[in-house]
C-alpha cells in the first residue's frame, strides 16, 4: 500500500500530539509541519524529529500529498484549506487533532500509572518471607524476589536469562509449561542439601495459552517449625490471599457450592462490589448481564475462557476466565480472572466514528465532471444515466485512471439514493484477516454493523472487485441474491436495500477461467456494464481535460499556467496513454515543475520524456549503433516494466500478475532498475 504523505497545519498541543502519533506510523510520511507562530511546541519538536518545519504549509504542497491535518481548531483556517487544495487531498478538520491529542495524553497517563503499580508489585514480591520464581514459555527466568536470593545463593544478575534448570537443576516447573496443571506443596531438594517446599502455578493467557510459570517455595531445612507452618491450612489461605490481592487482575473464588469465598481489590474496582456484597453470597451476585462461569464450572468441571459479560450495577463489559479448584481429584471451587474490556470498546467505537467522518468528507461528483464531448464518452454517459434510473447492479469496466469512481459517485449523485450514503470500498486494499467482518458486521457485545449495512437504502461502491477473495465472493454472492445480510458470529440475518455498484480494471473472464473469480457472482454482477474507454480511444476529449487540469494544478501549486502551446498539444495527442487521465495529470504537473514559476504556456520540452519517446529514441539508437544483446534485452525490459508498473497505478500485486511473474521476482527488477525508490518513477 501506497504511503500517504500529510502535512500538519497547526504546531500547538493538538498538532504537536498528531505529530507524536504519527511519526510512529510506518504507513505515514509527515512532509512538514507548519504554524505561524515560530515558538510553537509542534515545531520545536520537528527540529528535533528531523522533520521540516515552517510558517507557510503551502510551500510543501505538491501532487503527492494525501492529506493536511488542520490542527490550529480555527474554522477559517480549515474553509481555507478546504478552498486552496484539489479535491483528491483531504483535509482533516481541527476536532480530530484535539480528539487524538487527548487520546495520547491518556494513554501517557495509563503508561504510567502501569509503570507505578508494577513497582508496587515488585516491592511486594520483595517484601514476603517466600521465594518466587517466574519463568516464561521458554523455561528462562525472568524474575526471582530477594527471598530467593537468599535461599539459592545467587543474584538476579546471575540467574535472569537463564533456563531454570540451571538454578535448581531437580525442580518441575517446566512441566507445568505442558501440562497447564498447578503443583501444590512439593518437595525439591538441591544440590547443597537444602530441601524446599513449593506451590507451582502456570500462567495462562486470556486465549488459552501457557505464557509460563511461577514458583513460591520455602527453605524447608532449616526449623522444624516452618515445615509446621506449612501444614497449616489457615497460614497457607493466608499466603494465597496476599499473593491474589497483589495482582492486578481482578480475581473471585468460590466454593463448591458456588458461594463466595475470597475477591481481591482489582476485582472491587472493576466491579464496584466490596467483600460483604460477594463473600459468602451466589456466585451469581455481581453479574448483571450473563450466565455464571463459576457455576458452568462447578458443573462440568472443565474450564472457560474469555467469555463475554457484563458485571457490577455500571453493567462493566469484562472477559471471564473461570478455572476449576481440583483438590485429590475432588472439585473444591472454582476461581475466575476478570480482564476489563470496556475502555477497549469505547475506543474501538470512537475508531469507527473517525472513519465515518473520514468516509463523509470524500466530495461527490456528478455527470458535469465528466470532461469530453467525444463520442465514446457521452455513450457512457448515456449508459450511466440509464443506470441512475435504475436500482440495478452495474459492473463499470475500464483501465486503471480512467474515471471508475468519478463515474460511480455520479450515478449515485443521479439517482433516488443521492440523499442516502455512498461508501466505497477499495477491495484490493482492505486486509484479507477483516475484509469478511468489515463488509458484514460483528454480532455480539458490543456489536458492529459492516459497509452493508451502513450503506442500507444508499450505494455501495465496490472498487477492484476482482481482488476480492474467493472465500468473501461466495458470502457476497449470498448477500446479492438473497438481499439479506449476517454479521460475523450471528444466526439471525437482516433484511438491507443497497444498490451495488461494482468496478474493476481486470479482465474477469481470464480470472473465472484461472478460478480467481467465480462465474456466478460475475452474472449477478454483469446485469449492467457499462465499459470506460481508455483515454487513447477519445483523445479529442484532451481539449477540455487540459485546462480542467491545469486550473486545477494552479490551485495546488500556486500558479497562473494558461495554456498548453500547439507544439505541446500535438506531443500530448499522439502519446498513447497507457496510464489514462491520472498519467495526463502527472505528466502536466511534471511539466509544471520543468517551468520557469512566471511562466504562463506549457511548451514542448516542458513535457517530461514519454514512453514512447523512450521507444523511438531506442529504435532510432538501435539503427545505427552497436548493442550488446544484454542491453538490449535488459533497455526493453525496463520500458516494458515502466508502462505496466504505471498501468496497474503502482501496485506491485497486481503488476506482478500481469506480467506472470513473482512478487519477489518483480522486487528485484524494480531494485534492479531502480524504480522502487519511488512509485512515481519514470
Amino acid at each position: 500500500m501506497k504511503m500517504k504523505r500529510v502535512i500538519i497545519v497547526g504546531a500547538g498541543t493538538g498538532g504537536s500530539a498528531l505529530l507524536n502519533l504519527l511519526k510512529e506510523t510506518d504507513q505515514i510520511e509527515i512532509v512538514a509541519i507548519t504554524d505561524i507562530n515560530p515558538g510553537a511546541v509542534g515545531l520545536q519538536k520537528a527540529a528535533e524529529f528531523g522533520i521540516p518545519f515552517g510558517e507557510n504549509w503551502e510551500h510543501w504542497m505538491d501532487e503527492s500529498v494525501d492529506i493536511i491535518f488542520e490542527a490550529t481548531g480555527e474554522e477559517e483556517v480549515f474553509k481555507e484549506l478546504q478552498r486552496r487544495t484539489s479535491k483528491d487531498i483531504v483535509v482533516v478538520p481541527g476536532a480530530i487533532a484535539y480528539v487524538i491529542s487527548a487520546l495520547l495524553e491518556e494513554k501517557n497517563s495509563l503508561i504510567s500509572e502501569k509503570s507505578e503499580q508494577a513497582h508496587n508489585q515488585d516491592l511486594i514480591l520483595n517484601s514476603i518471607h517466600d521465594g518466587m520464581i517466574v519463568i516464561d514459555s521458554h523455561n528462562k527466568v525472568v524474575f526471582i524476589n530477594q527471598s530467593s536470593e537468599r535461599i539459592l545463593h545467587t543474584t538476579k544478575e546471575q540467574v535472569v536469562g537463564r533456563p531454570v534448570t540451571d538454578v535448581i537443576p531437580l525442580t518441575k516447573l517446566p512441566e507445568l509449561l505442558t501440562t497447564k496443571e498447578k503443583q501444590i506443596n512439593k518437595e525439591v531438594s538441591l544440590p547443597n542439601g537444602k530441601k524446599l517446599l513449593s506451590t507451582r502455578i502456570p500462567m495462562v493467557d486470556a486465549s488459552g495459552n501457557i505464557i509460563g510459570a511461577y514458583a513460591i517455595f520455602k527453605d524447608i531445612t532449616e526449623a522444624v517449625a516452618l515445615a509446621e507452618e506449612l501444614t497449616d491450612i489457615k497460614e497457607v489461605t493466608t499466603m494465597l490471599e496476599a499473593i491474589i490481592n497483589s495482582s492486578e487482575e481482578a480475581i473471585s473464588v468460590v466454593d463448591e457450592k458456588g458461594n463466595g469465598l475470597m475477591i481481591n481489590p482489582a476485582y472491587t474496582k472493576i466491579t464496584g462490589l466490596t467483600e460483604p456484597q460477594v463473600i459468602g453470597k451466589p456466585a451469581t451476585a455481581d453479574i448483571s448481564e450473563g450466565e455464571s462461569m463459576h457455576m458452568q464450572v462447578l458443573r462440568t468441571g472443565e474450564p472457560v475462557r474469555g467469555v463475554q459479560m457484563k458485571v457490577g450495577p455500571k453493567k462493566r463489559d469484562v472477559l471471564v476466565n473461570v478455572a476449576p479448584i481440583i483438590v485429590e481429584d475432588v472439585i473444591k471451587g472454582s476461581v475466575g480472572v476478570l480482564h476489563d474490556v470496556s475502555e477497549l470498546y469505547q475506543l474501538n467505537e470512537e475508531l469507527s466514528k473517525a472513519k465515518q467522518l473520514i468516509r463523509s468528507l470524500k466530495a461527490s461528483y456528478t455527470f458535469k465532471d465528466l470532461l469530453g464531448k467525444s463520442e465514446a464518452l457521452q455513450l457512457v454517459i448515456d449508459q450511466a444515466k440509464i443506470a441512475a434510473n435504475t436500482s440495478v447492479t452495474v459492473l463499470l469496466r475500464g483501465e486503471s485512471g480512467t474515471g471508475k469512481e468519478l463515474l460511480a459517485h455520479a450515478i449515485h449523485h443521479e439517482s433516488e439514493r443521492s440523499e442516502r450514503k455512498f461508501i466505497r470500498i477499495n477491495c484490493a486494499t482492505m486486509a484479507h484477516d477483516y475484509i469478511e467482518e468489515e463488509l458484514f458486521g460483528v454480532a455480539g457485545s458490543p456489536g458492529r454493523e459492516g459497509y452493508f449495512e451502513e450503506a442500507h437504502k444508499g450505494t455501495l461502491f465496490l472498487d477492484e472487485i476482482g481482488e476480492l477473495p474467493v472465500k468473501i465472493q461466495a458470502k457476497l454472492l449470498r448477500v446479492l441474491q438473497e438481499k439479506e445480510v449476517k454479521r460475523l458470529g450471528s444466526s439471525r440475518a437482516s433484511k438491507i436495500d443497497v444498490r451495488i455498484i461494482a468496478a474493476t480494471n481486470m479482465n474477469l473472464e481470464k480470472a473465472i477461467g484461472n478460478e480467481f473469480f467465480r462465474e456466478d457472482l460475475y452474472y449477478r454482477l454483469n446485469k449492467l456494464p457499462i465499459h470506460i474507454p481508455p483515454l487513447r480511444e477519445r483523445k479529442e476529449d484532451l481539449v477540455e481535460l487540459i485546462p480542467f487540469l491545469l486550473e486545477k494544478l494552479n490551485d495546488a501549486y500556486g500558479r497562473k499556467v494558461e495554456e498548453v502551446d500547439r507544439g505541446a498539444f500535438e506531443r500530448l495527442m499522439n502519446y498513447e496513454w497507457p496510464g489514462n487521465i491520472r498519467e495526463l495529470e502527472n505528466i502536466l504537473g511534471r511539466a509544471f515543475i520543468n517551468m520557469e514559476h512566471s511562466g504562463t504556456v506549457i511548451r514542448t520540452h516542458h513535457i517530461p520524456a514519454l514512453s514512447s519517446d523512450i521507444t523511438a529514441e531506442f529504435n532510432k539508437r538501435a539503427e545505427w549503433e552497436d548493442f550488446q544483446l544484454q542491453e538490449v534485452v535488459e533497455q526493453y525490459e525496463k520500458q516494458v516494466l515502466v508502462q505496466a508498473y504505471r498501468t496497474h497505478n503502482f501496485n506491485k500485486t497486481r503488476t506482478a500478475k500481469a506480467l506472470g511473474v513473482s512478487l519477489r521476482n518483480l522486487y528485484y527488477k524494480l531494485d534492479k532498475y531502480g524504480l522502487s525508490k519511488n512509485d512515481n518513477k519514470e
